[in-house]
């Protein structure tokens, strides 16, 4: 069988036929931040204009987009849709269903499935229902090590062949820095990123938060910051020895930035990925004890935070991904220490992010619109932007308009959400992903006065 070309998937729908008229049109990229006309033809951009000069093509929709935001669509390159076998939490059809709803135009799933995504022939099955019911296109990474155990390498050339855009053991770190280090030699020859989820678990043990000063308090077992950060600065070593691809998964710390810096500075090819929930909360959350606050890597301490949104603005950190962990709700209605790891994110990420970061002046809104669309540059898929002859890949917004998280449902399968209940400000209206209107939010019509 001939390898796979395209190595993102959805399902075929009409391409778009539309003009946004009016909107203010922001892309760092292209070097636009001006209300403009963008008609699509085909569900591609063919004309940008000023503000009221473009005229709807015969059989076309126009919005009436003045006072939005026109943004490119967001990648996230960290997505949990939990198949096959975990349905009961999310499949390809609602996750990418909340990934419309949140302005992402492309997601990359993880492999921790069950089965887990360790085969070609898992990977061909998911990518043929992907392409029958993904409503975003979606790229899958396959596992580093079989069934995740972290010892005997996948066939990766293979999987890379039927489709992976990369591999990673997500979920459970690649302990064994002699595995990894063959891990790395192979991809040297099939190509493909390493993305590592990084914790050593003799130092994370069974902790269910961050180790500090409410841990303490509340009496519940700590995960050190080290116990990310020495393996970030392991696997770094490890990345520039080989001269291999190396993608950090969701950091937490300062200290997993510190080691971040320096393996830049001397050469090593590493990225990073930051989670919107590391970048706005921390470890007081937990005070609660509700279980929508325990995820892995845990939330930490304010000058984490703090750290982490440095590195994400002056792009040291490349990129936002939500670590969308979908759970059932009787697996997270139990007590704390109990609870699954994860909260989702994708319908929420732009708004949380938006509203904690952008409005409080730690962040400009043409930085967060770039980093939101980095994935697709680490994992070598189409950028985004809003160019002529470019596949539309847009986003709406509304910045102005406020609304509570979760009052009006999920389009996620899951409502383990962390920002749920929060008042947040920023409502994506609209996605277009891939040529296709993928997402247009209820009240569109009423809002946007669609003629």
């Amino acid at each position: 069988m001939a390898p796979v070309k395209n190595r993102l998937f959805q399902r075929p729908d009409r391409p778009a036929e539309l003009l946004i008229s009016g909107a203010h049109v922001l892309d760092p990229r292209a070097d636009l931040d001006e209300p403009r006309d963008v008609l699509l033809r085909g569900g591609r951009i063919a004309e940008l204009g000023s503000p009221g000069s473009l005229g709807a093509a015969e059989n076309s929709e126009t919005i009436d987009a003045a006072g939005k935001h026109l943004l490119p669509g967001f990648v996230d390159p960290h997505v949990h849709l939990r198949t096959p076998g975990q349905e009961h939490k999310e499949d390809l059809d609602t996750g990418t269903a909340a990934a419309a709803a949140g302005g992402f135009c492309a997601v990359i799933a993880m492999p921790n499935s069950d089965p887990v995504l360790d085969d070609a022939a898992v990977l061909r099955s998911l990518t043929e229902a992907a392409s029958r019911q993904a409503r975003v296109p979606v790229g899958f990474l396959a596992a580093i090590t079989k069934n995740l155990k972290g010892h005997e390498l996948t066939e990766m050339a293979e999987l890379r062949d039927a489709g992976a855009l990369g591999f990673t053991d997500d979920g459970r770190p690649v302990v064994s820095a002699g595995t990894l280090r063959k891990a790395l030699q192979y991809q040297r020859l099939c190509g493909g990123v390493i993305a590592l989820h990084e914790e050593d678990p003799d130092l994370s043990r069974d902790g269910a938060m961050h180790e500090g000063a409410v841990s303490a308090r509340l009496g519940i077992a700590g995960i050190p910051s080290l116990a990310e950060s020495t393996m970030v600065a392991r696997d770094a070593a490890l990345a520039l020895y080989e001269d291999a691809r190396v993608h950090f998964q969701h950091l937490s710390c300062a200290e997993s930035v510190e080691s971040l810096q320096q393996a830049k500075r001397v050469g090593a090819r590493v990225s990073a990925e930051v989670c919107p929930h590391h970048l706005t909360l921390s470890d007081e959350e937990v005070r609660t004890l509700d279980s929508r606050f325990k995820m892995n890597p845990p939330l930490r301490a304010e000058s984490d935070r703090r750290a982490l949104v440095a590195a994400l603005r002056i792009g040291l950190i490349d990129c936002v991904a939500t670590d969308h962990a979908p759970h059932a709700s009787h697996e997270k209605e139990v007590p704390f220490e109990e609870a699954p790891m994860g909260t989702t994110g994708l319908e929420t990420a732009f708004a949380a992010l938006h509203t904690e970061l952008v409005l409080s002046g730690e962040l400009d809104l043409a930085t967060l619109a770039q980093r939101m669309t980095e994935g697709a540059v680490l994992y070598g898929l189409p950028i985004p932007t809003i160019a002529i002859g470019q596949s539309a890949n847009l986003c709406l917004v509304d910045l102005r308009a406020r609304f509570e998280v979760g009052a009006d449902g999920y389009a996620s399968r899951s409502a383990n959400c962390c920002f749920h209940g929060r008042m947040l400000q920023g409502k994506v209206l609209l996605t277009v992903a891939a040529g296709t209107v993928a997402f247009r939010t209820a009240m569109l019509a009423e809002a946007l006065a669609i003629r």
